[in-house]
């Protein structure tokens, strides 16, 4: 069993019922659903990732008012509940990580992943936050929101990057897929230099899927998940996947060629979006003209390499 599916059974018929029996009057204000870190809110989760951090849980998310009068009680209660669920379980939390489940305000379980109290509204915050935890925070699964607080800042938050911090990402994409796959790759290969092109195809192999995942308008998870996830998204997500594993291959052959045409590829796609009006055959060329096309002239003023 997947542990979102046990997450969502658990609180249905364990978790529902408890807070109708003893929080009556608050069952219309909590939300309830299981997001966060860890491989099952991703729905990666398989039988090695049992060993910490999985298991029947969810989580409930209040206003900052309803958790600061009821939120102890209702964690105390939480932890009261049958710690084996369908055969499931206890639920081993690690050191640290105990806060990814049971009660918690709204405003603080987003502040802990992008560092503001309400969704990022300028360019610049947006630009803040790690792209990792902005998969992180917008996973799994709601169960329940009666009062739709938390749906709504997720909604915001799924809606993807405004399109200038969009286009800034993926010329910074361009410019460092070009620099490692098609520039540092072949001449440390040429100097004999197995660690710094190891080094430079796992980059270019990392900055490929962020670009997949850009111009799907989804967000990458870190890096453990990246090739797992990017093969599931509609726009090259398989064709990615398939050259990642290419390149990381032991048997890999021609590293340098496969790179090239992964470009050409990108190329052609960016052509076909409009981003890029470049005849290069070099990345870096049209890096700049994505970058020419954002709106913002502050953001725009200078390229400058994003995360």
């Amino acid at each position: 069993m997947k542990g979102l599916e046990l997450a969502r059974e658990y609180y249905e018929q364990v978790g529902a019922p408890m807070l109708e029996e003893r929080f009556g009057g608050l069952t219309s204000r909590i939300a309830a659903g299981l997001a966060g870190p860890g491989s099952e809110c991703f729905g990666f989760d398989d039988e090695v990732s049992r060993d910490h951090d999985w298991g029947p849980a969810f989580c409930l998310w209040l206003t900052p008012d309803d958790y600061r009068e009821r939120g102890r009680e209702l964690q105390q209660a939480y932890g009261e509940l049958p710690p084996v669920f369908k055969g499931f379980g206890p639920r081993r939390a690690s050191p640290g990580e105990e806060f990814r489940v049971g009660a918690c305000a709204t405003v603080t379980y987003y502040a802990t992943h992008t560092g503001l109290e309400r969704p990022p509204g300028s360019h610049r915050e947006w630009l803040s936050i790690p792209e990792a935890s902005l998969a992180t925070c917008t996973n799994g699964q709601v169960f329940a929101d009666p009062l739709g607080e938390f749906s709504r800042w997720r909604a915001a938050l799924l809606a993807h990057y405004p399109e200038d911090v969009r286009l800034k990402k993926i010329a910074s994409r361009c410019f460092t897929i070009a620099q490692s796959g098609q520039y540092n790759l072949p001449r440390s290969l040429q100097r004999g230099e197995p660690f710094a092109a190891f080094w430079f195809a796992a980059q270019f192999c990392v900055d490929l899927m962020s670009l997949v995942f850009l111009l799907n308008r989804r967000y990458a998870p870190f890096q453990k998940w990246m090739h797992r996830a990017v093969k599931d998204l509609p726009l090259l997500g398989e064709w990615a996947h398939g050259v990642v594993a290419e390149l990381t291959s032991p048997l890999a052959g021609d590293r340098p060629a496969v790179a090239e045409e992964a470009c050409a590829v990108i190329i052609r796609e960016l052509r076909s979006e409009g981003l890029t009006d470049s005849s290069s055959d070099f990345l870096l060329d049209h890096a700049h003209r994505v970058h020419s096309r954002i709106a913002d002239a502050a953001l725009r003023q200078r390229f400058t390499v994003v995360p």
